[in-house]
């Protein structure tokens, strides 16, 4: 006979509270990572004429120094995802900062794709969200 706990009975597997969320955020951290890594191949390898007012964006109007700093934050943000997945504090902490590149490296491109950026804000505060809420040490 098997007997019951809080969480189900004994020997089932057991997903901890939060567990959906927080997949959610290494998920959608991880995507928002290949979305930029991309972006930065995109910038590195264009070759036709610069987009409309790019000389008013916040790095300048070289796209090879916008394509650097897409896979910079790509390469970071899928790093994380990993982490955020196996539960790791450490990433947890980085989740939180990586969240908030994500939001604020989102509003580079306002002014040329505002509803996808403010999309890209939207995702960045559900995840931080997810973070803060269910990111911590699980207690016993």
């Amino acid at each position: 006979m098997t007997t019951q706990n809080e969480y189900g009975y004994a020997g089932e597997d057991v997903v901890p509270a939060g567990g959906g969320w927080l997949f959610f955020a290494g998920t959608i951290l991880g995507l928002a990572g290949i979305m930029r890594i991309l972006d930065g191949i995109w910038a590195l390898t264009y070759e036709g004429a610069l987009p409309n007012r790019l000389e008013d964006g916040i790095l300048g109007d070289n796209l090879e120094t916008y394509g650097w700093v897409w896979i910079v934050v790509g390469v970071l943000l899928i790093l994380v995802s990993f982490g955020i997945i196996a539960r790791s504090q450490l990433s947890r902490w980085l989740g939180y900062i990586a969240a908030v590149v994500l939001g604020v490296s989102a509003t580079f491109w306002l002014p040329y794709y505002p509803v996808w950026s403010l999309i890209y804000v939207g995702i960045a505060v559900l995840v931080f969200y997810a973070l803060a809420r269910y990111g911590g040490r699980q207690t016993v």
